[in-house]
């Protein structure tokens, strides 16, 4: 970390841990904030899940090294202020990473917070720790990542393969709390023993899930909350028709579509709506292991079959923003160019499009009267079955007859963890905006999230090429080439990515949605005017 970054970091930790006098008056402390939540999280251990599901409810009671700053909209290498370390510095040409940690710190359950919880932490999710946990879906994030030395209580240094400029970053998702080396990792699927600003307190399933403020908080003077009540809602519906009667104060984050947004306008309309990406793409996932999709060119059928513009006017009114595997521009900063995104199958002219798939699917011997049969997997969520009733629609214009598979929530990521599937309509979120969690996480050989078993040694060499490269234009082109390759080979077809809407009451302060629906559920700036 060079002396300006050190710097700006922290002029904004002062911004955000000790505003002025004059604003500080304008704070209220005190109430509970009412959250909707889409349904029970799989389990209570961020680091074994891979959904928002879990990522939300329990960030407020985690806290990680350094986190995004969550008054600033647009998450970047600017907005990284630390949280559990003070400080952190390069050293060894980029390859030692060493934190400052915060001293005074405490867990929930009283035991002081040191650097052995930041070692036992990255040991377990490394792999290499005796405690293992049941999933890691982000083990491959820290390959790199070869030793973590303590020097101390309050000092620790990652040591890198490499130079990997993305780790801090990473480091900042709500996906990388520090867990506490006291208590087992299995212990942490049931129990929450975290350092953030709210303790849990209870969970019923299908009911709710409720916090209240920790007084032991590290940053002082926060939270300004009393506590925190989630409610479970399933429904989609049921949970609009609560956020209108104020049953809740803020809806799910990213569940208000467009129409939805235009009801609770007309019946609320001091409703606040945050328009935003989610850093969420809809694509589809195929069983490259087992016939038919262990064939290339069907994989290509399914990208040239999908028409983006007639999704995102259809199903998502208007909302929506055409991609590659990145998050695309404006909202990221990786995302492929216009002239590049042409280049993907399935972006040029639908009709054209799908009869290049359909020649595809004649060579291959099937057609109108002889199609391909298959079941497609999806979530049972309506944002998944939306999505996936329309593109079976668009499959059986390529001679493919899909049966519409709807898998509960809780077994969904096991299901497709064991490849118990044939192709599945899915939702994949990045935990921060950058190629490398993306890359390493979704498309190497090996990795639990590849559930597309998608594997190309070659690529992966890029994959590590662009993750060294610290000049951001050759970082950029290597990254274009790469995600160019991975949608030509199908390895997993992005059909849009999600731009929603997150509505509250506008009694609810220094709320707002980020790029990545993964990063600023803490509430710990969170207030309520009333």
């Amino acid at each position: 970390m060079n002396l300006r970054r050190l710097t700006v970091t922290l002029v904004v930790l002062g911004a955000v841990l000790a505003l002025g006098a004059a604003e500080l008056l304008a704070q209220k402390y005190g109430g509970t904030l009412r959250v909707i939540h889409r349904g029970n999280p799989p389990s209570l251990s961020i680091h074994e899940e891979a959904t928002v599901s879990t990522v939300m409810p329990m960030m407020p009671v985690y806290s990680n090294l350094v986190f995004f700053d969550p008054l600033q909209k647009k998450e970047s290498e600017e907005t990284l202020i630390p949280e559990l370390a003070t400080s952190w510095v390069w050293s060894n040409g980029n390859k030692d990473l060493t934190f400052r940690l915060r001293r005074g710190v405490k867990w929930h359950d009283g035991k002081p917070f040191t650097s052995k919880d930041v070692k036992h932490t990255f040991d377990v999710v490394r792999g290499v720790s005796e405690q293992r946990m049941k999933l890691n879906p982000r083990k491959v994030w820290y390959d790199n990542l070869q030793d973590v030395v303590t020097n101390g209580d309050y000092e620790v240094t990652f040591k890198l393969g490499r130079p990997q400029p993305a780790i801090v970053s990473m480091l900042a998702s709500g996906y990388t709390p520090v867990y506490p080396a006291h208590v087992h990792p299995r212990e942490l699927r049931t129990k929450a023993v975290g350092t953030g600003p709210f303790t849990l307190t209870g969970f019923q399933r299908d009911k709710n899930m409720t916090y209240k403020k920790f007084d032991d908080y590290f940053v002082k003077g926060r939270p300004y909350l009393d506590g925190i009540f989630i409610v479970i809602i399933r429904s989609r519906g049921t949970r609009h028709s609560a956020l209108q009667a104020n049953q809740a104060d803020v809806s799910f984050p990213y569940d208000i579509n467009a129409a939805a947004k235009r009801q609770l306008e007309e019946a609320v309309p001091s409703l606040v709506f945050d328009l935003s990406s989610s850093s969420v793409s809809e694509n589809f996932i195929m069983n490259t292991k087992k016939p038919p999709f262990n064939d290339a060119r069907l994989r290509k059928v399914v990208a040239l079959a999908m028409d983006r513009d007639a999704l995102i006017k259809s199903v998502h009114q208007g909302l929506g923003i055409k991609g590659g595997a990145n998050l695309p521009l404006p909202y990221g900063v990786w995302g492929l160019s216009a002239d590049k995104l042409a280049q993907v199958p399935g972006m040029g002219p639908s009709e054209v499009e799908k009869e290049k798939a359909r020649q595809i699917m004649r060579d291959l011997g099937y057609g109108p009267n002889n199609p391909l049969k298959l079941k497609l997997s999806t979530r049972a969520i309506a944002i998944y079955v939306d999505s996936a009733v329309w593109a079976i629609e668009q499959l059986k214009q390529v001679y493919i007859d899909a049966e519409l598979d709807q898998v509960e929530t809780g077994n969904w990521h096991a299901k497709v963890a064991r490849r118990d599937y044939q192709i599945g309509f899915n939702l994949t979120g990045v935990g921060v905006d950058d190629p490398d969690p993306n890359f390493f996480e979704n498309y190497t050989c090996g990795s639990q999230r590849n559930y597309s078993d998608y594997c190309n040694p070659e690529i992966e060499k890029k994959f590590v090429a662009q993750s060294s490269e610290t000049d951001f234009k050759k970082r950029l082109a290597l990254v274009h080439e790469i995600d160019l390759q991975l949608q030509e080979e199908g390895a997993r077809p992005i059909l849009v990515h999600r731009v929603t809407y997150t509505a509250f009451w506008p009694y609810v302060k220094n709320f707002m949605n980020h790029q990545s629906t993964y990063n600023n559920y803490r509430f710990q700036e969170v207030w309520l005017d009333k």
